[in-house]
């Protein structure tokens, strides 16, 4: 996860500051000469380190740190604050045209990653802001851009507007005349990009903007690229003017430079983020909560969001009622493993836990072959030995492992799981477990299955 290395760096500096109760304004001054260390070598531009550290020790230096009972912790209440001043403070939307179709023209440098956050932004839209998105492909240089676009649109089941090699100023605004007609309010541009910005490609962007005139132009960059993708933006703001930024790949090993030094240098918001490669992996960018993530607090709200996202609300209510009834089957077993997969791995949570080392589970996640065996064998299963699963005798057993493609084995193994889940349900039904098992939150049954 970007931002691993920084972290580590950080709560080392503090770790140092704890441990020393009262602080002088020495013992700060070599925190933040750590703090400058870590920051450059998370690829953050000199002179936004340069600027951060000096507003940080300012405040720092403050009489109301040195002589308050946990002065550490105030420095690091003034390093997150700042953290997050340096992100932009406080999220930033996208701008809806009070006369449809708002229009998003998605600019930036090949592989980026245009052309799927395109897409994904569109099902982020869709489905959070209930527009009704069309996608166009304005990328006609790229081999296989129109494709591409075309495929993840038939994934998210989008529309995708394209009209093969026509000159792509006129393909945008056929494109917003098409959603005008159809009832699209959303049109998302996907325009072309290059391995490096040139007076053509800024050229053809700006006759783009002119042609349609779009509500937001948001430059897609990504965090792999450090400080070269702080660069693309300034140069593609310069150029163009853009809105905002969405910041691509920020679940990799970056150094994650880009997200701390991309509003300063540009001015702009970063407005979204990818997180990983799936289609419904993007998310609205809080300065606040990655500043938090950086400096180990975690980011429980964005966890409860995904919890929320991945839970259904009336099966969680059901789920509560027979949780304390104790009634829970072997179907209910199954959507709660099914509905936790789709939290994504189990890496991603760890590190939005405050405290939980997010590094000892890199690169963890369900097992989907568990997952899908456990879906094989209860799916063999009739309703009758579901609903109560003492009737499986071995002869039943051995059915449902011929029907599944399992084994006897496997079953008594996801039997006994069940049994040790259903003693747990026992002692929440008889209120011996706090609400976050589903004990009296009319959600909390959803979470039960992790």
């Amino acid at each position: 996860m970007a931002f691993e290395s920084l972290s580590e760096k950080l709560n080392a500096a503090f770790k140092k500051l704890r441990g020393k109760g009262r602080l002088k304004e020495s013992d700060i001054k070599e925190a933040m000469r750590e703090v400058r260390l870590a920051l450059l070598e998370a690829d953050v531009g000199f002179k936004v380190v340069r600027d951060f550290i000096n507003t940080v020790s300012e405040r720092a230096i403050g009489k109301d740190v040195l002589e308050s009972l946990t002065p550490a912790q105030m420095v690091i209440k003034i390093v997150n604050e700042e953290l997050c001043n340096l992100m932009g403070s406080s999220m930033s939307k996208i701008e809806i045209s009070s006369k449809p179709p708002t229009i998003i023209m998605l600019i930036g440098l090949q592989g980026a990653g245009k052309t799927t956050n395109g897409a994904k932004l569109a099902g982020y839209m869709r489905k959070n802001s209930n527009k009704t998105p069309l996608l166009a492909a304005c990328d006609i240089y790229r081999p296989a851009a129109i494709e591409q676009l075309k495929t993840v649109g038939k994934q998210l089941d989008i529309p995708v507007f394209e009209m093969g090699t026509a000159n792509p100023v006129t393909i945008a605004k056929e494109a917003v005349a098409h959603a005008t007609k159809n009832g699209n309010d959303l049109v998302i541009l996907d325009t072309a990009g290059r391995l490096h910005i040139d007076d053509a490609l800024v050229d053809e962007l700006k006759q783009i903007k002119t042609a349609v005139n779009p509500t937001e132009i948001l430059l897609v960059v990504d965090a792999m690229t450090g400080q070269d993708a702080v660069n693309a933006a300034a140069a593609f703001n310069d150029a163009l003017g853009i809105d905002g930024v969405i910041l691509t790949k920020l679940d990799g090993d970056a150094r994650g430079g880009a997200a701390l030094s991309v509003k300063a240098v540009t001015g702009k918001p970063i407005k979204f983020s990818g997180t990983g490669e799936k289609l419904d992996q993007i998310e609205p960018f809080h300065p606040d909560r990655m500043a938090s993530r950086i400096l180990g607090m975690g980011d429980v709200l964005t966890l409860i969001e995904k919890a929320e996202q991945a839970f259904d609300e009336k099966k969680a209510q059901e789920m509560t009622e027979k949780l304390m009834k104790n009634k829970l089957t072997l179907t209910d077993y199954y959507d709660q493993l099914t509905q936790v997969r789709s939290m994504g791995g189990l890496s991603d949570i760890a590190g939005m836990l405050p405290g939980m080392d997010a590094k000892a589970l890199a690169g963890a996640s369900i097992d989907e072959s568990v997952i899908s065996k456990t879906e094989a064998i209860i799916l063999s299963m009739t309703k009758q030995e579901r609903d109560n699963p003492s009737i499986l005798n071995s002869s039943r057993k051995k059915r449902i492992a011929a029907g599944s493609g399992t084994a006897v084995v496997d079953i008594n193994r996801l039997l006994k799981q069940f049994e040790a889940m259903q003693m747990m349900t026992k002692q929440i039904s008889k209120g011996k477990l706090p609400a976050m098992f589903g004990g009296k939150g009319k959600k909390g049954a959803g979470m039960f299955g992790m």
